[in-house]
């Protein structure tokens, strides 16, 4: 069956294949039960999240003309972005030693039983000064990253770690010096790749 420049679906019992086209970038998505349409990210919407990304304040008007659109257009694909779930917020970004939060560390944490996992992460949710929680590879379960105001108050979130049911070890390693601290994605070689694809 030949497509068109619109997406086409082709139904097997209850299953659903839906094939979408962006720029000349196909994207096949399965899905089970019910259809759903995802819309591709293309290289003017990594521009406006490269824009977002270093400067979260920039107005509807500069974006729109950095990308050569509308400042409606740029705000309908804003919108289309934090629906999607890929810009998932906006928020200053604080020194945390200027704000009385003068130690950062790092955690590593083991689980002894693998049904302990789970209340361990969500226990970790209500811990403000748990800026992160990963389960990673390795010898530990888990790796934490946290801001606290000093090494007493470092040493009773530790304790409170440790108390958590399932917690048989902990490392810590507390960071001198920061040389980078960043969540900004690397959008350049996406932003290449979409360049070098419109050119073929």
């Amino acid at each position: 069956m030949p497509f068109g420049s619109s997406a086409q679906e082709l139904t097997f019992a209850s299953r659903v294949l839906t094939f979408l086209f962006v720029d000349d970038i196909r994207n096949l998505s399965f899905y089970l039960l019910r259809p759903k349409r995802i819309n591709l990210i293309d290289h003017i919407d990594l521009k406006i999240l490269s824009i977002l990304q270093n400067s979260g304040r920039s107005r509807l008007a500069d974006i729109a003309e950095e990308v050569e659109l509308s400042a409606p257009a740029v705000m309908e694909r804003v919108k289309k972005l934090e629906v999607g779930g890929i810009i998932k917020g906006y928020q200053a970004v604080v020194d945390g030693k200027k704000v009385g939060k003068d130690i950062t560390a790092f955690i590593g944490v083991s689980i002894g039983k693998q049904r302990d996992m789970d209340k361990f992460a969500a226990q970790m949710l209500q811990r403000h000064d748990v800026l992160e929680c990963h389960h990673v590879t390795g010898d530990e379960s888990f790796i934490l990253k946290v801001k606290s105001a000093n090494t007493g108050s470092l040493e009773r979130l530790l304790g409170e770690i440790r108390s958590v049911e399932g917690v048989t070890r902990t490392v810590t390693k507390v960071v001198l010096s920061t040389a980078k601290e960043s969540q900004a994605l690397d959008l350049d070689q996406s932003l290449s790749e979409h360049s070098n694809a419109k050119r073929k």
